[in-house]
């Protein structure tokens, strides 16, 4: 068994470990509440999601890079998919959502799956966005909203998530064949992040930081899941290439990045009137509800590695 594979199979453990003391707690307090309890049903399904989401990345690990930059499109085309649907669309964006769906998503996976950097990292937010102005021009009524949206949901929905499987390409001086590790390490800081300011914000909360948009975010649990997801992250330095203190830096910087991009994601729900992007996930809505926090840590996460470890 290679170094990768050995620290692979740990993580996923470790993982396994954790989410089954989970569904053990979770049980445990379902049992001692006689009555149907919310809150505790919640958690409950949450974890089973969390059984699934784990296992299909999982899967993904197992058949390598190609299947992993499939699952990423996939998953850019279904929050793609939840960004839009909440979006007016009137007939006039016909060649808009062709171009789209039909052409950018795909095109920027194929560029990533060839580890065509010097276009991947552009074709979105320069020839995507000048070509969906073109196409909308077939109608005036309404321009600037209708293609501002669609351009922001490639934006986040596509490229930002395609930074993940991305860091598969990144040439990393005596990291070769164990990038996958660093996608791993990406999601479960930041997705621990989102777990960690929930936990805090239940357990000590009492000053919200944004009530009228996020109300279940507060001060205590942004300081408390931000600076213990920071710890654990310091602590994963033995799957990355980078050591104790730039482990726990950089982890500082995804985590909060990863804060900003769910309030910036929370702050377009309340603008469209819904509490969730979807109902794809049981317990935790839409796909993007889960990934909102790393569209916006991905691609910052990518250039930083990209410049200071790749020669």
């Amino acid at each position: 068994m290679s170094q990768y594979q050995y620290d692979t199979c740990l993580l996923f453990l470790g993982i396994g470990l954790f989410l089954l003391v989970a569904t053990m707690i979770g049980q445990i307090l379902k049992f001692r509440c006689k009555s149907p309890n919310s809150v505790i049903d919640n958690l409950n399904t949450r974890i089973n999601a969390w059984w699934v989401m784990v296992g299909i990345i999982g899967v993904a690990f197992w058949f390598g890079q190609l299947a992993v930059i499939f699952l990423f499109f996939v998953i850019s085309g279904v929050a793609l998919r939840e960004f839009l649907i909440l979006t007016p669309i009137n007939r006039y964006d016909y060649f808009v959502l062709i171009f789209a769906f039909g052409i950018a998503l795909p095109m920027q996976y194929i560029l990533v799956a060839y580890a065509w950097y010097g276009l991947f990292s552009i074709f979105i937010p320069v020839y995507a966005f000048l070509l969906l102005a073109i196409f909308a021009t077939i109608s005036t009524r309404n321009f600037l909203e209708r293609i501002a949206d669609v351009q922001w949901g490639l934006m986040i929905t596509v490229y930002c998530i395609s930074c993940v499987p991305a860091l598969l390409v990144l040439n990393i001086e005596n990291y070769q064949g164990r990038n996958l590790l660093l996608i791993a390490y990406l999601v479960l800081i930041v997705q621990l992040s989102d777990v960690l300011q929930y936990v805090f914000g239940k357990l000590f909360g009492k000053h919200k930081i944004s009530p009228n948009i996020s109300p279940s975010k507060t001060i205590e649990g942004f300081i408390g899941g931000i600076l213990s997801a920071s710890f654990i992250g310091a602590c994963m330095c033995w799957i990355t290439p980078f050591t104790f203190l730039q482990s726990g830096l950089i982890s500082l910087m995804i985590t909060l990045l990863g804060f900003f991009g769910g309030l910036v994601m929370s702050a377009i729900k309340r603008d469209r009137g819904v509490k969730d992007w979807g109902r794809l996930i049981d317990g935790h809505g839409g796909i993007l509800d889960r990934f909102d926090s790393i569209c916006f840590a991905a691609p910052i996460f990518f250039h930083v590695v990209r410049y200071f470890w790749v020669e």
